[in-house]
């Protein structure tokens, strides 16, 4: 029982994963060249995806994009070591904006891992039991700039399916005074791996607009 209890907590093994990550980057000395293995970033990631799915309709094309993009880096991690390499290697092959790439695939899941992040901070700053404005203001803030309209008009009637804030909870085997903990936990952990792979982009001069 106290297994499934763990394999039941979703948010926890997230934070947890998280917090790993950050650890690993923070443990490195200004000396070297801070680098994040491929493998254990794709693995956090996966521990992600089960809170886009008790999100529901609103962000079904969001679950279904990055999984998709987290698997190809999952496959990537076989062959490729680092995310430093990984993005020199697309960058010898000159095909770091070219669809499927896994430079172009990395950008999207951060941008993935950064709306959980800012929908986390809303959540934790609001009261009420709906998630519509914190899952609104995430969306705004993270995807809408790079979506259409189609999509953004269809994420916008799905708010109206969002779990509240309540059913989330259930979801996630959580308790309000938990929940918030793990929240914050993954919050501060996931600002330094983004920071960390923003830096990857900004200083090989690729941008992170695209």
């Amino acid at each position: 029982m106290a297994n499934q209890a763990v394999e039941e907590k979703p948010l926890r093994k997230m934070a947890e994963a998280f917090k790993e990550l950050a650890n690993t980057l923070n443990s490195q000395t200004l000396d070297e060249t801070v680098q994040m293995e491929v493998a254990p970033f794709s693995h956090a990631c996966t521990l992600v995806s089960p809170l886009f799915r008790c999100l529901g309709i609103a962000f079904k094309f969001a679950e279904l994009d990055y999984i998709a993009k987290v698997d190809d880096l999952a496959e990537a991690s076989k062959s490729i070591t680092t995310l430093h390499k990984m993005m020199e290697q697309d960058i010898q092959a000159n095909c770091v904006r070219r669809a499927g790439s896994h430079t172009r695939n990395l950008l999207r899941v951060k941008r993935g891992l950064d709306m959980v992040r800012v929908l986390f901070e809303q959540i934790i700053a609001s009261e009420g039991n709906s998630l519509k404005d914190p899952a609104s203001k995430a969306y705004t803030q993270v995807f809408a700039p790079y979506h259409g309209w189609a999509i953004r008009k269809a994420v916008s009637a799905g708010m109206y399916a969002l779990p509240t804030r309540q059913q989330l909870m259930i979801k996630l085997n959580e308790d309000e005074n938990s929940a918030r903990t793990q929240m914050q936990n993954y919050v501060a952990s996931c600002d330094t791996v983004v920071t960390y792979i923003d830096k990857l982009f900004i200083s090989r001069d690729l941008g992170i607009d695209w």
